[in-house]
């Protein structure tokens, strides 16, 4: 589960609303006027002195260099580009091997949080001409043959390959896909949304095989949400009578998709399949080609998701050797395979098998080089090597928990902090790592983008920010940090917002937000606000409505290691609501809180830990609201349930820790929000809760949307929910 997804007939930008000339916060202004400046699609060149952006209005595709920030040259510039198509912008970019050649995306349709259908041009920079990349319709997570020759995409659940030297021709290389039954090349559903991808194919480094995963998800039962017509947009389809929207959702404990590696020798088109040793129910998260032609490495996991192998796969002879093996008693990090990163010799891997989560060398065939980094703190990103120098790059928060900063590390084991401010960095290395764009922000600066090279020294501010933090500075609350212990011996990190005219001789309401899922991060010094709007403009917000506003992270979120995170492995909600529980217990503790007028809400996992908290039986909430909430883990998707719960008939006990079951000790004003056409969370989950409370005879207000999906997003939307948030605080916590 994560905080937002989309669905691709019902996502449309929200409204651009207009802050007021005076210099009080309004909920427009905090919704809309304090997104900071960035910089668009960066991809480093393979000179490694430059780097690729795209403009800000989608118009250029510059080059600029990474020791000045100067724009080097303009690659692609829609008002002087040839093509029979005029392109007016573009929504991104591909650029082949060699760079000769780019893939312009156009015409862009989301599909569900990170796979889209798209127009692409295939645009020659030294003859500034573009032509379609196929005449045939839209195309799908298209991919540049390493030496530039091919173009593969997905269409319709089928490959498709490009053959540039040939005139564009277009082949089809498989013709089984099929809506509902047969995908190839693009992950189904449960995959994008929780293995974090949105291809599933690969070419060769000798760019003469195609390997690909094909998901067989006819036995995957089918689920269907009504769409309505509607505004924003208006489904006029449905004006008369209601449709509905069908696609296959497996549930805990369901059947998935059954997944299997095939193989296509381009000149011979000889197809094969892989001789896969995985489980009837395994999963395969991740295939990527090593620099070596014969050796496809293949990521499969088992159900649990406690065990994951790497093999390496001979795409022709189909043979399988396995290189890796790790193994969990709970389940396997993300990062472990999201981050797994090839070398012409070695691969990186990152695992907490040593309770925090480190960096290690491996050769090509599976065996420990070295474990590169250590201690009792977390590798959050891992961002390339030196091969030949042994040297690594990567951000961890071996300071504390809520700061990341920007590291090197040596084989012989000197460590180098290039980063050097307090707060967050995060980086994008240019391709022979001598130089870096970092990113930093904290809880009082917004974003700042600046060039480093490779020992961390600035070369130049790119942006600033500046203005927006000047207008921060004035308009938002200061966020405080802070640490108390559980009546359980738990030590836990918080924050909190007071007004800016606060008095501390009075008594202050307080709202909690919260997220709480597995590895999430609410309290860091970055400049993030609740769960959509930076730099705490919301809290901000509604401090000045006078609330103090607090967030806590507890048991199970990320930062602190594995025994801190995986704790809650099998019983989700149980520590996280009395963690929630004892956070507001310690508010009521200060002197200007008011501990009868105490509310708690969150968005996702952060609504379901809501509703846990509101019934965890200590009656120390007043009012919550609870936004697209899962509210009984039964009805949400195997792979992400699965990993922290197992399935239902193995952990009967620990899925009947849920709100519906504790409907009955509900304590407090509840507001239940959520959209009609939730493909993630789905509207299930509230109509079942809901009459849970009726039949608990427990009165709650409601909040329906229609058509909008688990990011609740459209029109005048997002507006009216945080309207409703606002008010529904105001009327239930201020006396």
């Amino acid at each position: 589960m994560k905080k937002r997804t989309l669905l691709t007939v019902l996502l449309l930008a929200a409204t651009t609303l207009f802050m007021p000339a005076q210099n009080k916060l309004t909920l427009q202004s905090a919704l809309n006027n304090y997104m900071p400046e960035g910089m668009r699609n960066i991809i480093p060149m393979k000179d490694g002195e430059t780097y690729t952006q795209l403009s800000n209005d989608g118009k250029k595709i510059l080059r600029c260099s990474f020791k000045t920030g100067k724009v080097v040259s303009t690659l692609f510039d829609a008002s002087t580009a040839r093509g029979d198509a005029k392109i007016q912008s573009i929504d991104g970019y591909i650029l082949s091997p060699d760079e000769k050649n780019i893939l312009l995306q156009t015409n862009t349709k989301p599909v569900y949080r990170r796979t889209t259908i798209a127009t692409y041009y295939l645009f020659s920079v030294e003859n500034n001409k573009y032509v379609p990349l196929s005449e045939n319709g839209p195309q799908q997570s298209p991919k540049f043959s390493p030496d530039g020759n091919y173009v593969a995409f997905v269409r319709d659940n089928n490959l498709f390959l490009i053959k540039l030297l040939f005139d564009n021709a277009e082949s089809q290389i498989t013709k089984d896909g099929k809506k509902g039954a047969i995908i190839n090349g693009l992950p189904d559903w449960v995959y994008e949304e929780e293995f974090s991808t949105n291809r599933s194919f690969d070419f060769s480094a000798d760019s003469k095989v195609l390997a690909w995963i094909r998901y067989d998800e006819s036995n995957v039962k089918m689920f269907s949400f009504p769409l309505y017509k509607g505004t924003n947009p208006a489904l006029e389809q449905y004006d008369e009578y209601p449709g509905s929207y069908d696609y296959k959702y497996p549930v805990a404990g369901s059947q998935n998709s059954k997944v299997s590696v095939q193989t296509y020798d381009i000149k011979s088109h000889a197809q094969r399949q892989i001789k896969l040793p995985i489980d009837s129910d395994g999963y395969i998260p991740r295939i990527q080609f090593t620099s070596d032609p014969n050796k496809l490495a293949i990521v499969t996991l088992n159900r649990h998701q406690s065990r994951m192998d790497i093999y390496m796969a001979n795409p022709r002879s189909t043979e399988c050797k396995l290189a890796l093996r790790e193994e969990s008693d709970t389940y396997i990090d993300e990062k472990t395979y999201t981050d797994l990163t090839f070398y012409p010799n070695h691969f990186a891997l990152l695992s907490d098998r040593s309770g925090y989560r480190h960096l290690y060398w491996y050769t090509l065939g599976g065996q420990l080089v070295k474990q590169i980094t250590s201690g009792s703190f977390e590798v959050t990103d891992f961002y390339g090597c030196q091969e030949k120098e042994g040297k690594f790059y990567y951000a961890a928060n071996a300071e504390s928990p809520l700061n990341k900063a920007v590291y090197s590390t040596t084989l012989n084991g000197k460590t180098t902090k290039l980063s050097t401010q307090k707060g967050t960095n995060t980086a994008i290395f240019s391709a022979n790592m001598k130089y870096f764009l970092n990113t930093y922000s904290s809880a009082t600066v917004p974003p700042v983008i600046s060039l480093r090279s490779s020992n961390g020294s600035e070369l130049k501010t790119l942006v600033s920010n500046k203005a927006l933090a000047e207008k921060a500075a004035t308009d938002f609350g200061q966020k405080e940090f802070f640490t108390f212990k559980t009546s359980e011996g738990v030590m836990l990190n918080g924050w909190m917002i007071k007004p800016r005219n606060f008095d501390p001789n009075k008594k202050y309401p307080v709202i909690m937000y919260q997220y709480s899922g597995p590895s999430s991060q609410t309290v860091a010094d970055f400049w993030n606000g609740i769960g959509f709007y930076p730099g705490g403009s919301l809290e901000s917000y509604m401090a000045e409505q006078g609330f103090i506003m607090v967030a806590v992270d507890g048991r199970g979120t990320g930062g602190r290691g594995a025994e801190f995170q995986k704790c809650t492995y099998l019983t989700l909600g149980d520590k996280e609501s009395k963690d929630q529980v004892e956070a507001a217990i310690y508010l009521g503790t200060l002197p200007y809180v008011d501990k009868d007028n105490i509310g708690i809400w969150g968005w996702s996992f952060g609504g379901f830990n809501t509703l846990m908290s509101m019934s965890e039986g200590r009656p120390v909430f007043k009012a919550g609201v609870a936004v697209a909430a899962p509210t009984n883990w039964k009805f949400y998707d195997t792979v992400y349930t699965e990993r922290y719960m197992r399935t239902p008939n193995e952990n009967a006990s620990g899925y009947a820790i849920n709100p519906i079951e504790r409907a009955n000790k509900l304590h407090g004003d509840l507001l239940l929000i959520h959209g009609t056409a939730d493909d993630n969370v789905h509207y299930r989950n509230a109509a079942e809760y809901s009459e849970a409370l009726v039949q608990a005879n427990k009165q709650f207000d409601m909040q329906v949307y229609t058509n909008r999906n688990h990011n609740i997003f459209g029109g005048n939307t997002r507006y009216h929910l945080f309207t409703r948030y606002a008010n529904f605080f105001k009327t239930h916590l201020m006396k």
